[in-house]
């Protein structure tokens, strides 16, 4: 199968390798951890023809006979030169037992550069930091963007593309798929999403309730764009006639997180400077999950997928995300990197003046020259004379641009 270029991934690895830092690659499974790292293996080949390279996919049976610590560390240095400029590209590293002990060795000797990548956020968020800390650097993949999108589908940009796009989603895996074949992205949807929740959540982390566990994840994608407070989710959950404490939908939470299904953004309060640790929003990694846990409708949600798309872009770029609080008000996005901020709103249409007022007028309210954006599918666009400053702009010319 041919590998579509992902750049953005291999430029960035290339400029880390060879600092003293094993990189690994995070992210949901299904986003193309697995191809950015052959991807970057050809770079190599192309680049750097001398290389000395050791390969290994956990997934593949070739290497099924590598299933230690010892037996990794073996294997590598058997084939990787003292010296020599050397790499190892390990795909799947947390089915090899204590591969910590393994990386961490080869890395003290400098004996090559890590490259590597996990399905589980777990392993690395928690146990890597632990066994690896100040050695590794983590880049984070992402489901495809809208222009990756285009580019894997062979699309033109247009608004019907847009559409399909915030409908399916942008896990790599749907090549395989025309937009109409519902039926059949529905099926790889929820075989990628029973995937996640029973390896990276039930397996792992030893879960006996799971209609419980479905019934939060569910409500979860029912809310995403909406302040969510875990008393509420324990006053719903009773509703439906199931007792749970708070401290179990913490963990749940929690574990929905480390896997990278939902991601919980914080509040920023804009007037006092601070974070507001409770009532967090959520947004997926990848909206075609959230999506096929909806129904698959996104009709009555549409907003929500923007707000959801935009989130996911902004992250791209490297930007912090938060939710930004004023005291009539809220901000959609307040996206910060170094001395760069970003005000956004996002909304369907601006379909009214009460709606114009609250998007526009959120914005105004903030006293500062940062730039400041609302984001809708209005046809036309250009700023409003009575709100100078404030531009507006198309969700696909806002997902085609460089913020």
């Amino acid at each position: 199968m041919t590998l579509i270029p992902r750049p953005q991934y291999t430029e960035k690895i290339a400029g880390l390798i060879n600092r003293g830092m094993m990189l690994i690659l995070v992210g949901q499974r299904r986003v193309g951890k697995s191809k950015v790292l052959e991807l970057f293996k050809d770079w190599l080949h192309q680049n750097r023809p001398e290389a000395n390279v050791v390969y290994i996919n956990k997934e593949h049976q070739a290497f099924r006979d590598i299933m230690t610590a010892e037996q990794l560390y073996d294997y590598v240095v058997g084939r990787l030169p003292e010296g020599g400029d050397n790499y190892l590209l390990i795909d799947e590293v947390q089915d090899i037992e204590n591969y910590e002990n393994a990386l961490r060795s080869l890395h003290a000797e400098e004996r090559c550069q890590v490259i590597a990548t996990g399905s589980n956020a777990y392993i690395f968020s928690s146990e890597l930091g632990t066994y690896l800390s100040g050695r590794y650097i983590e880049i984070k993949v992402y489901n495809l963007s809208y222009t990756e999108f285009l580019e894997f589908h062979h699309m033109e940009d247009s608004d019907t593309s847009l559409m399909n796009y915030l409908t399916m989603g942008g896990l790599p895996g749907l090549l395989a798929f025309a937009p109409e074949e519902q039926s059949q992205i529905s099926d790889y949807l929820e075989g990628v999403y029973n995937t996640v929740l029973v390896k990276d959540i039930v397996r792992r982390e030893r879960i006996r309730n799971v209609s419980q566990l479905e019934n939060i994840m569910r409500f979860v994608a029912d809310n995403i764009g909406k302040p969510i407070s875990i008393t509420n989710i324990v006053r719903y959950m009773t509703s439906k006639g199931e007792k749970i404490s708070e401290e179990t939908v913490s963990s749940y939470l929690r574990y929905i997180r480390d896997a990278y299904l939902a991601i919980p953004i914080h509040r920023f309060d804009l007037h006092g400077k601070m974070l507001l640790e409770s009532n967090n929003k959520h947004y997926f990694s990848d909206h075609g999950i959230r999506n096929h846990l909806c129904g698959g409708n996104i009709r009555g949600s549409i907003e929500k997928t923007m707000e959801n798309v935009v989130w996911n872009h902004l992250r791209r770029q490297g930007f912090k995300v938060t939710v930004g609080i004023l005291r009539a008000g809220e901000i959609d996005f307040v996206a910060t990197k170094t001395d760069q901020r970003i005000y956004i709103q996002v909304t369907y249409l601006l379909a009214s003046d009460e709606t114009i007022k609250r998007e526009f007028g959120n914005l105004a309210a903030i006293k500062d020259n940062y730039p400041k954006y609302v984001v809708s599918l209005d046809p036309v666009t250009g700023g409003f004379s009575e709100y100078p400053g404030i531009r507006h702009m198309h969700l696909r010319q806002f997902l085609k641009t460089e913020m």
